[in-house]
């Protein structure tokens, strides 16, 4: 699919989950809970566009380092962000033994990128850029912002959900027409979490083939990343990172694939899919 293609597919998913979060809360509370979900839905989103970065990094354990720390990867960090037209970011190691890496920040200017040091002993210099740019191509087509609204949404829509659950268990209808109308939200309540969750999910595997694309022309050469994507599932497979299941979204390959998931409830594309696109761009 094409990068204008990825984009459509993403406004179209989002819409969804907007949809989803406005027929939720107006199945259950009328106009206003229409108005209550979508007020939720925008202070949560802005708690976590703005904070997400300390939190992400936080709970990856990544330290930050400097240019004197890895003069070679600082560099090559500083000529990639300036290919890409990006300023530079700050630059986090997680101590991990399997390769992986990560961008977080609520815009370019307040970007990070996080790499583990697994990542840095089994990569070439050719991989390793391919990887960085997948992660700038990340910053640069604003995934974090996009991903974070989706996550939240996702979970508002589970929260509410949960809530009118409880109240259908514990009499949440005070005469005959509001318990047969919670009865009525029932499908709604239990399948909307569902369908949000895969949306969600959705929304992360098209970034995913979107920053491999960016990426690859950042790096200008796809074949680099192709290869460190190779690498970096059979590393997962066999030493699945002791990470947060609420942050394995963020890695460019899921940290913890210890088994192959079911496509339609992963985070990630198939890593072959990733390889041959990435192969065919012939960059």
């Amino acid at each position: 699919m094409s990068g204008f293609g990825n984009q459509m597919k993403t406004l179209i998913l989002m819409s969804v989950l907007t949809v989803l979060v406005v027929l939720i809360g107006g199945t259950l509370g009328g106009q206003s809970g229409m108005i209550v979900a979508l007020v939720l839905a925008i202070v949560m989103n802005g708690g976590s566009y703005w904070f997400s970065d300390k939190i992400v990094l936080s709970m990856t354990g990544a330290q930050p380092f400097s240019r004197r720390d890895n003069p070679e990867l600082y560099t090559m960090v500083e000529m990639l962000a300036a290919r890409a037209g990006l300023p530079m970011p700050k630059l986090y190691l997680i101590p991990s033994h399997q390769p992986n890496a990560f961008a977080t920040g609520r815009n370019p200017e307040h970007s990070a990128v996080a790499v583990t040091q697994g990542l840095l002993n089994i990569l070439n210099r050719d991989e390793l850029e391919g990887v960085i740019a997948h992660e700038l191509a990340h910053i640069k087509n604003r995934d974090v912002l996009i991903s974070t609204i989706a996550a939240v949404m996702a979970g508002v829509i589970t929260t509410i959900a949960n809530w009118a659950q409880w109240a259908l268990l514990f009499g949440g209808g005070n005469n005959d027409e509001e318990e047969s109308s919670g009865l009525a939200a029932l499908p709604l309540i239990i399948l909307g979490p569902i369908a949000a969750m895969l949306v969600q999910m959705a929304v992360s595997r098209s970034r995913e083939y979107l920053a491999d694309g960016t990426g690859a022309k950042i790096a200008g050469n796809s074949n680099g990343l192709a290869n460190a994507l190779l690498k970096l599932q059979q590393a997962s497979r066999m030493a699945p990172m002791d990470v947060s299941p609420a942050a394995s979204h963020l890695f460019i390959v899921n940290p913890l694939n210890a088994q192959r998931l079911v496509n339609l409830f992963s985070t990630h594309p198939p890593i072959e899919d990733r390889v041959r696109k990435l192969r065919n761009m012939a960059v």
